[in-house]
């Protein structure tokens, strides 16, 4: 993949997974029925506000022009944050309906940092 191709693709799977963990942050600090799912799946209040701020902070992270550790980070902590969702679910008994999404997810996370990876070894490399 040419440089200019690999970059859009990145954009493009990137944007698709900050919009969506933008979503679920806001959905975790507005919608009372998220405050009830996290309830159920046993988290204290405070956990799912303090989760939202930190989903909303890793996605800065991965938008803005920041040192490469930080953006690991950022994907290191979506990474967890995405698996102990499924855990979580799949713990209390919930099916595909309330675990699919971290799922599909998770597939957008794994594109993107696939994506991303390649790209910092192309400019490694001087190819970019």
């Amino acid at each position: 993949m040419t440089g200019r191709r690999l970059a859009v693709a990145y954009w493009a799977v990137t944007g698709l997974f900050c919009v969506q963990m933008g979503f679920t942050a806001y959905a975790q600090l507005a919608l009372p029925q998220v405050a009830e799912a996290f309830a159920r799946l046993g988290f204290p209040g405070y956990f799912r506000v303090e989760l939202a701020w930190a989903k909303v902070v890793g996605v800065g992270l991965l938008l803005a022009p920041v040192p490469r550790r930080w953006k690991e980070w950022a994907y290191a902590g979506f990474a967890i944050d995405l698996a102990s969702a499924l855990i979580a679910h799949v713990a209390v008994g919930e099916g595909p309906e309330a675990w699919g999404w971290a799922v599909g997810t998770g597939g957008l996370w794994v594109c993107s940092y696939a994506l991303w990876r390649r790209m910092e070894g192309k400019q490694e490399r001087g190819a970019v």
